[in-house]
């Protein structure tokens, strides 16, 4: 079971969560411990030197007769039980505070109340040297606790006070004792709180991973489950399930432009294959080169059919490469329509120009010139001979317009919502379903947008809106 359980992050991330935590802890009770072992030993200096200064003013004030001893052992003795809780584990009050008294002009035994002999004491205290006013710890020869000694000098007479730590040390060690008992409960609960807060956050991130390793080039319909909630896990679902979304339309979109493509390259493969094999077998005669004029014709709408299809791809994943510059609109609808006007004279349509004067926009003069040419060849190839044809360009606010209009049957109704898109034409059309497509995903990459409307009482009208520059060519 261990086995298992150590390779997994849960794991992982609970015992390190864990043992953060309990170092963090342990360091907190380090400074408590700390703090309340300086208050325990300050609060027993101050009692210490209070009476010592009590006993010694008691030394002072008490008459030198034959009760005197008596009357200061007892004062002394009194004072040795004000400690509270020194006892033994029967019970027994425990003697841990020790009065010595001396005369440095009497040489009569020194007055002595504490536990054993004095002797010990004094000599631990001549060792250590204390000095008086000062609390010290001293160390006698013979006991296991340390005592806190104060020394006060008063009219000749010294008086030392100790106090041992054992009652300290025993309070000390039970705070601890109870620590470590508290402390080991909760880092036992921690880890198993981390461990299973982790392990079920982890458990959403394995469903996430067995739902991508299922998810195939031929099955993008499945999807990850999405939380009510708002958390990042919920957000990481959702996040995948969009890119998921664009995944599956991509891959439909290239398999619809691969489909599209490979039909609409096989028609004008085949003709121009047909059209070399008869020029090979027409041997002695010099028709031969209409038959490679016609195959290079075929051979060069192919390539505007790649190019338009690849132009579209890179303008609809955002790699479109614009070389922008200040362009004067007015001119460039000017020219190509004046370019385009013989092939429309010949189909008997009727042109009308109405373009407003210096409209300039910043784009790419190439594309842009494309994006014309593809509206007037639209008008030229589908609209039926005899019909108006007007082009307007105006300038209004901040957006160049330029409006083609026509007098045509339209488009028809089921085909308006989806002009936009590659390869969508009517059952008759013969061209392939770019040239509108082209000109939307390049009039977007420009910062614009393109409409399409049927006109009142019968044919269609596109406009293009592109922003308006406010730099002009010098």
């Amino acid at each position: 079971m261990l086995s298992k359980l150590l390779p997994t992050a849960a794991w992982r991330i609970s015992i390190w969560t864990t043992l953060a935590f309990a170092l963090g802890t342990a360091v907190a009770f380090s400074i408590v411990y700390f703090l309340v072992a300086q208050g325990i030993q300050e609060r027993s200096d101050t009692w210490l030197t209070g009476e010592t200064e009590v006993l010694a003013q008691v030394l002072a004030d008490t008459p030198r007769d034959h009760l005197y001893q008596r009357i200061v052992r007892e004062v002394a003795e009194l004072a040795t039980q004000e400690v509270p809780n020194e006892r033994n584990a029967r019970g027994e009050r425990l003697n841990s505070v020790f009065f010595l008294a001396t005369d440095s002009t009497n040489k009569e035994v020194p007055l002595w109340v504490g536990p054993g002999s004095a002797d010990a004491f004094i000599a631990a205290i001549q060792k250590a040297k204390v000095v008086p006013g000062s609390p010290q710890s001293v160390r006698v020869e013979g006991l296991r606790q340390t005592f806190r000694v104060v020394v006060h000098e008063q009219n000749g007479n010294t008086v030392y006070l100790g106090l041992s730590d054992r009652g300290a040390s025993r309070l000390l060690h039970r705070f601890a004792r109870r620590f470590f008992a508290v402390w080991g409960g909760m880092f036992l609960l921690g880890f198993v709180i981390s461990y299973w807060s982790a392990r079920g956050t982890l458990l959403r991130v394995e469903r996430i991973t067995e739902t991508v390793a299922r998810i195939g080039a031929e099955d993008l319909e499945e999807r990850l489950p999405e939380p009510a909630n708002s958390d990042e896990i919920s957000r990481l679902a959702s996040t995948f399930n969009r890119m998921l979304d664009r995944i599956q339309s991509s891959v439909n979109q290239l398999r619809t432009v691969t489909g599209s493509v490979a039909h609409d390259l096989k028609s004008p493969v085949t003709s121009i294959r047909g059209t070399l094999e008869s020029a090979l077998c027409e041997t002695g005669n010099e028709n031969w080169r209409d038959s490679v004029g016609e195959a290079i014709e075929n051979l060069d709408r192919l390539l505007l059919l790649l190019n338009t299809t690849l132009d579209l791809a890179e303008a609809e994943a955002g790699a479109l490469q614009l070389d922008r510059a200040p362009l004067d609109l007015s001119v460039t609808v000017a020219q190509l329509v004046d370019l385009y006007q013989p092939a429309m004279s010949d189909r008997e349509h009727k042109t009308t120009l109405d373009v407003e004067e210096h409209v300039f926009v910043e784009a790419d003069p190439g594309l842009l010139n494309r994006v014309i040419s593809n509206l007037l060849e639209n008008e030229l190839t589908h609209l039926p001979p005899g019909h108006l044809i007007t082009v307007r360009l105006r300038s209004q606010g901040g957006s160049a317009v330029l409006v083609v209009e026509d007098d045509g049957p339209g488009f028809p109704p089921e085909i308006i919502p989806r002009a936009f898109e590659r390869f969508v034409r009517g059952k008759h059309s013969p061209g392939h379903g770019l040239g509108l497509a082209f000109v939307n995903a390049v009039v977007q990459a420009h910062g614009g947008e393109v409409n399409l409307f049927a006109r009142s009482g019968g044919g269609a009208v596109i406009t293009v809106s592109l922003p308006v520059s406010v730099l002009q060519p010098s």
